[in-house]
């Protein structure tokens, strides 16, 4: 049975309710950044889906961004072998031939361990995405949103976590200066977010924020021979940290939307992106980042890119998401739980029905590598769902050995250019050299005004413009003729100081106009 067709994609042989084979089940290509929704129960073959996905689009010559949850999917790195229950469901399903094959794989890892370093920037991430990592409330998020548009229009790059420490330091000493142009800023949630800050930093953040930033061009690879690249990003010690998996993940996929020109609907994607976990990236998010989710979603479909969520249950993704989901592979569901059964209800009513199965009475009978099969075709129209057992892949099934995954690491198209950390000059710098010069400014002042009797300076620290002094504020020289009025107890003149501080705070928050701007969910456009 000849299974492989030009532009399409193989995903299994559907069968007739007496068991017998009726037809191969394909996902069109044309119709590949429409999205997709693969769900079932642990254990029921969601993984080897997946990989079978990853296998057709890349060998379509699809580049291919996914997460390896447990560890088992780096094995696409590696051929396959012939395995008894491989070889048994090749010809349960009539797929001759049956070939074996490798594909071309880049590894990630945010932790630079089982793949190359993959980071961002904290200007790169925005505030929006940012406050959804550190859970930050409403007060909490204006700041982060005060601060994002100081460093944008100040020339402040914040490229980890130490540059926005530096910053949020500056706005609590300053303030008051600064709420008279930018908004009010509560020096408690300053003081909260650095807080939340030194947790992330304890979780493992600090090595997700520096450079050099991952450039999206490296997962949207393809190989001399026409193939595209699969990009693994290991995520089993990531897992141990949810919120900023999910995170991740949302951010990379908004710079894919920021960064991507249009292209409509190509003969194929650009790039299909798989969101394991998805569950995570929903939930107890806050309606205006779903309602950006959804957005991002419904309009990265025309920059070329397939958006496609892996969970167990379908009642994980919104319902404005769902909708957006053409191709879709349901597993097997328990129905023991009213939540299950509900669950269960709900996805059968998603499918376009088949008048030869009850399909809510089929969700919780199928058999592991068996699925609910209905893709996009026609014009569109999603197809009658079939009842589908699910092709062998055609790479290892199971993990590679740490020896290969190092082979792999050691010859791929991205070795070296990751793997160092870069601290060029940004904000932690420059507010630095800024308190330097404001120091050396009011010194150089201060012995003008009083000579030699002038009380010798303390010294400059390196926080901020206006924080290294703390000598005794100096009264300004009286017209002649005129006596000194004494100073209250509760009154302090502003030092020379002070006044270097407040210029450069009205400096950074007046200059409009070269202010960088931020997408849909507050990634930096290019």
């Amino acid at each position: 049975m000849a299974m492989l067709q030009p532009g399409m994609l193989y995903l299994g042989t559907s069968r007739k309710p007496d068991d017998t084979l009726d037809k191969g089940e394909y996902l069109t290509l044309k119709y590949g950044n429409r999205h997709g929704l693969v769900t079932g129960a642990t254990g029921t073959g969601k993984t080897v889906t997946l990989q079978v996905l990853a296998e057709g689009f890349a060998s379509a010559g699809v580049p291919v961004f996914c997460a390896d949850i447990k560890g088992d999917l780096s094995g696409i790195a590696a051929r396959g072998e012939p395995k008894d229950f491989l070889i048994k469901r090749a010809a349960e399903i009539g797929l001759d031939p049956y070939e074996f094959n490798q594909f071309p794989v880049i590894f990630w890892d945010l932790y630079g361990e089982k793949g190359h370093r993959v980071r961002t920037t904290m200007s790169e991430m925005g505030p929006l995405l940012l406050s959804r990592l550190m859970n930050a409330t409403d007060a909490q998020e204006g700041v982060l949103n005060i601060a994002f548009k100081i460093a944008d229009e100040g020339g402040l790059p914040l490229l980890d976590l130490k540059d926005l420490r530096a910053l949020l330091t500056y706005m609590s000493e300053n303030a008051s200066a600064l709420s008279a142009t930018v908004g009010l800023i509560s020096k408690a949630s300053v003081g909260s977010i650095q807080r939340e800050l030194l947790i992330l930093e304890q979780q493992g953040a600090e090595h997700f924020f520096g450079e050099p930033a991952l450039k999206v061009t490296d997962i949207m690879r393809v190989t001399p021979d026409g193939r595209g690249t699969i990009s693994v990003l290991a995520a089993d010690k990531l897992m141990m940290n949810p919120r900023l998996y999910g995170t991740f993940l949302l951010w990379l996929l908004s710079e894919l939307f920021e960064e991507l020109p249009e292209v409509g609907d190509p003969e194929k994607p650009r790039l299909v992106f798989f969101f394991d976990e998805a569950h995570l990236l929903f939930k107890d998010a806050p309606k205006v980042l779903l309602e950006r989710i959804e957005q991002v979603v419904r309009l990265i479909r025309s920059k070329g890119v397939g958006v496609y969520f892996v969970t167990q249950n379908p009642l994980d993704v919104p319902e404005t998401v769902l909708a957006q989901l053409g191709n879709r592979v349901q597993h097997a569901l328990r129905a023991y739980t009213p939540r299950e059964q509900k669950a269960v209800k709900t996805t059968a009513e998603t499918f376009r029905p088949n008048p030869d199965f009850d399909c809510a009475e089929v969700i919780t009978t199928l058999s592991t590598g068996e699925a609910l099969v209905s893709t996009l075709e026609g014009k569109g129209a999603p197809s009658m769902v079939e009842r589908t057992l699910i092709r062998p892949p055609s790479a290892r099934v199971g993990a590679l050995t740490e020896p290969e995954r190092a082979q792999v690491m050691a010859l791929s198209p991205v070795a070296g250019l990751y793997d160092t950390d870069v601290d060029r000059e940004s904000a932690y710098e420059i507010l630095a050299a800024r308190a330097a010069r404001a120091s050396q400014q009011a010194e150089a002042a201060r012995e003008a005004e009083t000579g030699a009797d002038a009380k010798p300076s303390g010294g400059s620290r390196w926080t901020l413009p206006g924080f290294g002094d703390d000598t005794e504020p100096v009264q300004k020289p009286t017209r002649a003729g005129t006596a000194a009025k004494p100073r209250s107890a509760g009154y302090q003149r502003e030092t020379v100081v002070e006044a270097a501080m407040k210029t450069v705070a009205r400096t950074v928050a007046s200059s409009l106009g070269r202010a960088l701007v931020r997408g849909i969910l507050g990634s930096l456009k290019r």
